[in-house]
C-alpha cells in the first residue's frame, strides 16, 4: 500500500505498517468484489429508469418466512434509548463521549469532510479516546472526559461502498473508503475496546442490498480471523436508507446475523434515494418541498413501522431517526417551538416501538432520553414489542405520490441556500454543519440539489407564484441567495465560487450525479 497523503504530527501512529499490511490484505481480498457490486446498482437504476418497479425478492422468500434470529445484543448496545450522531473532530469526540447519550455514531461519513487530515485525524481521536489521553483547549475552555462508566458506547460509520480514499493506493488504484475507515480503525481499536468490556461496532451505510451487507459480513469475518478476535465480536446496525434496501431488511438482517445490531431509519437519505432511483419516472414519485414531508407521509410511515416489524420478529434494535435541530442561546421562542417538534417525533418513534433515536447536538440528549424513558421505563429496549398488526406491501412503499404538501419559492430557496452552504463547508474541511439552527450533513444537501433536479425535469410550477421551475430561474435565484450569503461575516469568495460551481454541476444538469460527494472529492486536495 502506498500513501500519498501529507504524514502530519501523529500519523505515524496510525499509519503504521502493519495497519497498512492489514487494510492492503483487505483491498486486496474484497475490492473486486466491491466494484462488482457498484456495478450492480448501475444496472439496477438502468432497470428502474427502463420501467422496472421495487419488490420484496421472491428468491429470497425462505428467509422472511424462516425462523432465525439475529445475535443478542452486545455489552454496552443493549440500551440505545439516546444515540448523538457527529463528526470524528476533536472537541466534538470529547463532547459526545460526555453527552449523557447510550451512543456516539462516530461519523467518518454524511458528517465528515474527507480532507486526508479529517480521515487520519479523527483515527487518533478515537484511539486517543479510549487511551483517555484526549483533552481539548479553546477559548479558555477545557474538555476532558468523564469517567469510562458515564460515556457513550462508540460506533463508527466508515464511508460507503461507493466512495474511494485517494491518498491510499494499491497497485496504483485507490482503495476503498469503507475499508480504509474500518480497516484503520478495527485494527488499532478492537483489542482496545474489548478491554474495556464493550467491542469494535459499526453503523453501515448507503447499502442498497443484502449482497453489500454479505459483503460486509466477510470482511468482519476475515478482518476478525486477521487479528485473532473471536468471531461475532464486531457488531453493525445498517441504515436503511435508499429505497431498495427498504425492501430487503430481513435479508440484510439475515447475511449479518452473527454480527448484527439491528437497523436505522436513515430519514434523510432514504427520501434522496426516492428521488434518485425514480428521477425518470415523472411526477410519480414527485416529492413535494423538503419540509413538507414529514414521517406521517403514507411511504415514510409504511417505512419505519416496517423496519421496527422486522427488527423485533428478529430478535434486533430498530432505532429512529435524525432530531437535526440545534438549540439557540439567543432565542428562546424559537426554541420552545422547535423543541416541542423534536418532542412530537421522539414520542411518535417511541410509540411506534423504535428502541431508541439519534440527536446531532448534546442539548437535545435531555428530551429524546425522558421522551424514551417514558416508554421504556428501566428496560433496556422494547425488542419484545413485535408490532405483529404492521402489514406492509410493496405498494405501501412506493406510495410517494399520496404525501401532501407543496412546492413554493421559500422551498426553492431554501434548498438553494441549503446547498451552497453546505458545499462551501465540505470544501472547506466541515461535515457538519449548522445551518439555520439544523445540523445538515451530506444527506440533506443530496435532498436540497436533487429536489431542483427533479423539478426542473418534470416542469413544476411554484403553488406561490405560479413561476416554473426552470435552471435559468434557479440560476437566478442562485445569485440572489450567494448575493446575500456575501453580506455575512467570514464569507469566503473562494470557497463559495467553488460550490457554486459544484451545486450548479449536480443540480442542473442533465446528467444526475450518483452523489454529490463524488464531483466535490474529485476537487479536494
Amino acid at each position: 500500500m502506498e500513501i500519498t497523503g501529507p504524514k502530519l504530527d501523529r500519523f505515524d501512529e496510525i499509519l503504521t505498517p502493519e495497519a497498512l499490511a492489514f487494510m492492503e490484505t483487505l483491498q486486496r481480498e474484497f475490492g473486486p468484489r466491491r466494484l462488482e457490486l457498484l456495478d450492480a446498482r448501475q444496472a439496477k437504476q438502468a432497470e428502474l429508469s427502463a420501467g422496472g418497479r421495487l419488490d420484496f425478492l421472491p428468491e429470497t422468500k425462505e428467509i422472511r418466512e424462516g425462523e432465525w434470529k439475529v445475535a443478542p445484543p452486545a455489552p454496552g448496545l443493549e440500551d440505545r434509548r439516546v444515540e448523538i450522531t457527529g463528526p470524528v473532530d476533536r472537541k466534538m469526540t470529547i463532547n459526545a463521549l460526555n453527552s449523557g447519550a447510550k451512543v456516539w455514531l462516530a461519523d467518518f461519513e454524511d458528517a465528515n469532510s474527507p480532507l486526508w487530515e479529517n480521515c487520519v485525524a479523527g483515527q487518533l481521536n478515537l484511539r486517543d479516546a479510549l487511551d483517555r489521553t484526549i483533552d481539548f483547549e479553546t477559548g479558555g475552555k477545557s474538555y476532558t472526559l468523564k469517567p469510562d462508566d458515564e460515556l457513550a458506547t462508540i460506533v463508527v460509520r466508515p464511508r460507503g461502498w461507493h466512495l474511494d480514499e485517494k491518498h491510499a493506493l494499491v497497485d496504483g488504484e485507490p482503495v476503498s473508503g469503507s475499508l480504509f475507515d474500518f480497516g484503520l480503525y478495527f485494527f488499532h481499536c478492537a483489542q482496545r475496546q474489548i478491554d474495556k468490556g464493550k467491542g469494535p461496532y459499526f453503523y453501515l451505510p448507503k447499502i442498497e442490498s443484502h449482497l453489500e451487507a454479505r459483503l460486509w459480513n466477510d470482511v468482519f469475518v476475515r478482518a476478525q480471523d486477521l487479528l485473532g478476535i473471536p468471531q461475532g465480536t464486531i457488531r453493525a446496525t445498517v441504515l436503511i436508507e435508499t429505497y431498495p434496501a427498504a425492501f430487503e431488511m430481513e435479508e440484510i438482517l439475515y447475511e449479518l446475523r452473527d454480527h448484527s445490531a439491528g437497523l436505522n431509519a436513515g430519514r434523510w437519505d432514504y427520501l434522496f434515494s426516492v428521488i434518485k432511483k425514480f428521477r425518470t419516472r415523472g411526477r410519480e414519485f414527485l416529492l413535494p418541498e423538503r419540509n413538507a414531508v414529514t414521517m406521517t407521509a403514507p411511504f415514510m410511515r409504511a417505512y419505519t413501522e416496517l423496519l421496527v416489524r422486522t427488527c423485533h420478529k428478529r430478535g434486533a434494535h430498530a432505532i429512529g431517526g435524525m432530531a437535526a435541530f440545534i438549540p439557540s442561546r439567543r432565542d428562546p421562542e424559537v426554541n420552545a417551538v422547535a423543541l416541542e417538534k423534536v418532542r412530537a417525533d421522539k414520542t411518535r418513534e417511541s410509540n411506534d416501538g423504535f428502541d431508541g433515536s439519534w440527536v446531532a447536538h448534546p442539548d437535545l440528549v435531555p428530551i429524546c432520553r425522558e421522551v424514551f424513558d417514558g416508554v421504556l421505563g428501566s428496560r433496556p429496549n422494547q425488542i419484545d414489542r413485535l408490532r405483529e398488526d404492521v402489514n406492509v406491501t410493496a405498494a405501501d412503499l412506493l406510495a410517494v405520490s399520496d404525501t401532501p404538501g407543496d412546492i413554493t419559492e421559500a422551498g426553492l430557496r431554501n434548498n438553494v441556500d441549503v446547498g451552497l452552504r453546505y458545499l462551501a463547508a465540505w470544501m472547506g474541511g466541515q461535515g457538519a454543519a449548522a445551518i439555520h439552527n439544523l445540523m445538515e450533513d451530506a444527506a440533506t444537501a443530496e435532498i436540497s440539489r436533487s429536489q431542483i433536479w427533479q423539478w426542473i425535469h418534470n416542469d413544476i410550477t411554484l403553488s406561490d407564484t405560479g413561476e416554473q421551475v426552470t435552471k435559468e430561474l434557479v440560476e437566478r435565484i442562485i445569485g440572489e441567495e450567494l448575493a446575500k450569503i456575501a453580506e455575512e461575516p467570514g464569507y469566503d469568495e473562494g470557497l463559495y465560487a467553488q460550490a457554486t460551481a459544484l451545486f450548479k454541476q449536480v443540480a442542473l444538469d442533465d446528467d444526475f450525479a450518483e452523489f454529490l460527494t463524488l464531483p466535490a472529492y474529485a476537487q479536494m486536495p
